[in-house]
């Protein structure tokens, strides 16, 4: 089957299953409600993020059976499948966080495990190749990936769309050097297009936390899966995730600075900012997009071609992204432009 009709019929179930979802996730009143701090103003489905981890897993288990995946990359796949799980068991009933975090630790584990030793990460005048720093690191990045995935799912479209743009760029940067990466890139795209569907403004029903954990997580792992392979560098990735990690670290750093509690929910963003300034969610995820297409996509492919200066890259990419997230307030419960 080729590549395009696979990744038509995936969209097509996207679609079709995240319908189902919704239907189920009213019959059930698995509803978000809005609070205070909430983005939306009217109660709406939640769990159609469910859709893309059952057509996900289904796709990399037919992968595997069909020996183009090894088990190793297949088991490191699947392990997000824990995420997942407790993820819509929070969507449920709000777990207590030290289940959600041993979770996560054990499955971040399990992933380094199966695909062994992070690779030499190329700083352009140093290389970082000490295994067991890089391991501890990898974990770490694997959960703060998962989570802050989780933080920027807060407004229509966003995460659905982000999961779209890292997509589509991963599948271009390696189309002709990774084949589990073109099937994985070309599964999570089809996904996210029929996800968006109902997502996008004003939304019909939600990600939850089933989806954005398991995106953000399985994200990571083919961060690691592409580092192995040696079709791109953490360099990449950071670019390409550069949205959600500038808005989420610098956001967490702040509320940490300003000794407010950081772990608990907010609504102090910076797009959640952007969001109430304009009125509209569908203006502050088309403008991210675009400034994903446009500025963060051609630095990312610049990553892979010159692979030692991706450091300096990333600098040149994600200091306006900085310096926008501070002009929307990151952190603050107010601010002025």
């Amino acid at each position: 089957m080729s590549l395009l009709l696979q990744s038509f019929m995936l969209f097509v179930a996207a679609l079709v299953l995240t319908g189902v979802c919704r239907t189920v996730a009213l019959r059930i009143s698995l509803i978000d409600k809005p609070v205070a701090r909430s983005a939306h103003s009217i109660p709406t489905p939640l769990g159609g993020g469910l859709a893309i981890v059952c057509l996900v897993l289904l796709a990399i288990s037919q992968y595997y059976r069909n020996g183009l995946v090894s088990v190793e990359e297949f088991a490191a796949v699947m392990a997000a499948g824990i995420v997942a799980l407790i993820g819509i068991v929070d969507d449920f009933r709000s777990l207590n966080i030290g289940w959600r975090i041993s979770a996560q630790f054990f499955a971040s584990i399990g992933v380094i495990y199966f695909l062994g030793d992070v690779p030499a990460i190329d700083f352009g005048f140093m290389q970082m190749s000490e295994s067991l720093l890089l391991n501890v690191l990898a974990v770490f990045s694997l959960i703060w990936l998962l989570n802050l995935f989780n933080f920027m799912d807060g407004i229509d479209g966003l995460a659905g769309g982000q999961l779209f743009f890292v997509s589509i760029l991963t599948l271009f940067i390696v189309i002709s050097s990774d084949n589990v990466l073109i099937l994985l890139s070309a599964t999570f795209a089809a996904a996210a297009a029929g996800f968006l569907f109902w997502n996008w403004p004003p939304a019909k029903i939600f990600m939850g936390d089933v989806g954005s954990s398991f995106i953000g997580f399985s994200l990571g792992v083919m961060a690691l899966l592409s580092m192995h392979h040696g079709s791109m560098t953490v360099w990449t990735w950071v670019l390409l995730l550069g949205v959600f990690v500038v808005d989420a670290t610098l956001t967490l750093a702040i509320r940490f600075k300003d000794k407010k509690r950081w772990y608990e929910g907010h609504a102090t963003h910076a797009y959640q900012n952007a969001a109430r300034y304009y009125k509209s969610h569908a203006k502050v995820t088309i403008t991210l997009l675009l400034i994903n297409f446009l500025w963060l996509g051609p630095l990312a492919w610049l990553t892979v071609q010159y692979t030692s200066a991706g450091l300096y890259i990333t600098i040149i990419g994600l200091l306006p992204l900085v310096l926008l997230a501070l002009r929307f307030g990151a952190g603050k419960e107010q601010f002025t432009l």
